[in-house]
């Protein structure tokens, strides 16, 4: 009965996160009816509309959204920790200053077929990534408040620096900055789609494939150790990918906030703790909890547009009040 109300749930998140996505593309300044496009009455410009802007920024929004989902998952598991994320971390703001000094600098190059603000990301995630793991090293896994407050404090020295960027930065730079910390989906065409497509995709393919570990190691590493996972090995598996997918995603639409937080803990209380299930759920009901977001940022002013971080933000900002309150007897270290 247990196992049938569930399933009955994924269908219904799933069936419900669909209608989003395919309602989206339709809304914003001009209005496309689904009728004129079954029918193909489409003008010219309202199929330029569909297809070069909206389509494309549905689908990014989708797997920027699923892959800052996914990434607050497996942290969260790995760490045994409700309020870890790829923000409380520092990754995210190691990707930001990345992108932040691709915008300082002024200068626009590409290697390896990636722009240079992606490849910066790439960088400041990475290096993020290698202070946590020098502090898990220094103090051991288990002290996981020690890690959240050093993600904290790398967050907090990472935004000073982008801060400092800012200030030393010509009004051009600074105004790309400050709109690009707000985060926003704002594309034209699939470039940006093609750039973030593999690395989402490896990053879900890695989860769901290691997601019995990561239910494992969720226990405990020595439980984890007793059923034959190689912790050390699996983790840094999902260090290196969720690096990868939240670099390319922060320096494509921006610090997006709160997605991970949220969209885990959500689906935790519908689904339960299995990760087996949650990997490929969350995925979902992250890209399409972004998406909704846009679709809400670019329809409330229209037909001005808010950065959809703002509508992230005052959605998670309370979300993340109450689960502190909520997990208030369970943030000892472990």
């Amino acid at each position: 009965m247990i196992e049938r109300s569930r399933t009955i749930r994924i269908i219904i998140i799933m069936l419900v996160a669909g209608l989003a996505l395919g309602i989206a593309p339709l809304l914003g300044a001009t209005d496309i009816s689904l009728s004129a496009i079954l029918q193909g009455n489409l003008s010219d410009s309202q199929r330029t509309i569909l297809y070069s802007v909206r389509l494309p920024r549905v689908v990014l929004g989708f797997l920027a959204g699923g892959a800052l989902a996914l990434g607050g998952l497996v942290f969260q598991s790995l760490l045994r920790n409700p309020l870890a994320t790829p923000f409380t971390l520092g990754i995210s703001s190691g990707a930001s200053l990345g992108s932040a000094m691709y915008f300082h600098i002024g200068i626009i190059w590409s290697i390896f077929g990636l722009s240079g603000a992606t490849f910066l990301a790439f960088a400041g995630a990475a290096l993020a990534t290698a202070i946590v793991f020098a502090i898990s090293n220094a103090v051991g896994r288990r002290n996981n408040v020690t890690l959240l407050l050093a993600g904290v404090a790398v967050t907090f020295f990472f935004s000073s620096v982008i801060l400092f960027a800012q200030y030393a930065a010509d009004f051009t730079a600074v105004f790309k900055m400050i709109r690009w910390v707000m985060g926003g989906l704002s594309v034209v065409g699939y470039d940006e789609v093609y750039t973030l497509t593999p690395f989402a995709a490896l990053a879900l393919i890695v989860a769901v494939w290691k997601s019995p570990e990561l239910n494992l190691i969720a226990t405990g590493d020595d439980i984890a150790l007793s059923r034959g996972v190689d912790v050390k090995v699996t983790i840094r598996m999902f260090y290196i990918t969720l690096t990868l997918a939240i670099g390319a995603a922060v320096a494509l639409v921006g610090p997006i906030g709160f997605v991970g937080i949220m969209v885990p803990h959500t689906a935790r209380l519908l689904l339960g703790a299995d990760n087996r299930v949650l990997t490929p759920v969350c995925f979902v009901l992250g890209g399409a909890f972004l998406v909704v977001c846009d679709t809400l940022a670019r329809t409330i002013l229209s037909p001005a547009e808010l950065p959809v971080g703002i509508i992230t933000a005052l959605i998670g900002g309370p979300f993340f009040l109450w689960l502190l309150i909520r997990t208030r007897g369970g943030m000892t270290s472990s």
